[in-house]
């Protein structure tokens, strides 16, 4: 994907966003490097060990941010090599983009885009539980329409096997199943019980 402009460039980064066991967000540093607009990896390195260095400099322990990694890779020869990587955090990755090379527009649009993130989760984090319920409620309902959309475009006509296949999936039983495990009535939508 050619990165012509900041939607392509916020796009490609929240494609290489990943999600850990316990719900936190990070990105490989190997996949975002060229993103930023680095060609070599050295260069990029040299901007994550300022943003280490930033890291401590507010107090923080750079380890809990950065994670230093090496992957075993196959040489051209057949021999294993070690690469490093990193893990990084949403703070981070923020640090790295403000330790990045300003002249770079993929900098530059990494610091908006980090910042405006950050901005988001402080005001979702400030929310009650019963706003929380709400927003939570509305983002199933955007990515049930989503799936729907791509079931259509895919083929599907019987949308009620669909979706009990689905509960199946996840559940391990039937729509039908759970509500009785549940105790609703069968008129009763499920959807919105968060």
């Amino acid at each position: 994907m050619a990165i012509v402009g900041i939607e392509d460039f916020y796009k490609a980064l929240d494609g290489k966003r990943r999600i850990a066991s316990n719900g936190a967000e990070y990105w490989m540093g190997r996949d975002i490097q060229e993103i930023l607009g680095y060609e070599t990896w050295q260069r990029f390195e040299d901007t994550i060990e300022r943003a280490m260095k930033a890291c401590e400099s507010i107090g923080e322990n750079p380890e809990q941010w950065f994670s230093g990694i090496a992957k075993p890779i196959i040489s051209g020869r057949g021999g294993k090599q070690l690469r490093r990587d990193f893990f990084l955090s949403r703070l981070a990755c923020y640090l790295v983009a403000m330790n990045g090379d300003s002249a770079k527009p993929e900098v530059a649009w990494a610091q908006a885009y980090f910042a405006v993130k950050t901005r988001q989760q402080e005001q979702e984090d400030q929310l009650t539980e019963d706003e929380k319920r709400l927003m939570l409620r509305e983002r199933v309902r955007n990515a049930n329409k989503y799936l729907n959309s791509a079931a259509k475009r895919a083929g599907v006509v019987r949308y009620g096997l669909f979706h009990d296949a689905g509960y199946r999936g996840l559940y391990g039983m039937s729509l039908k199943s759970i509500k009785q495990r549940k105790k609703l009535p069968p008129d009763r939508r499920l959807v919105g019980l968060c």
